[in-house]
């Protein structure tokens, strides 16, 4: 899944905005601008919850793994 695919599937510029807290005015366009140059790795960092699914899936199945 591209970045610009990942965008769309959290609801678009606008909903990612409100998702980060980024106002609306001008943040839509910077958000829009990350479907074609990707989202910026701080960011992916900060909201792996949004950004990088697997590595939360992977930590929490190795997380209940090694405790099962």
């Amino acid at each position: 899944m591209t970045d610009g695919d990942l965008i769309d599937k959290l609801g678009g510029p606008a909903k990612v905005c409100e998702l980060l807290n980024i106002p609306k005015h001008g943040g839509i366009q910077r958000v829009q601008n990350w479907k074609a140059r990707g989202i910026p790795a701080r960011v992916k960092l900060e909201r792996p919850d949004l950004f990088l699914p697997s590595v939360q899936t992977a930590a929490t199945g190795e997380a209940s793994h090694a405790a099962g």
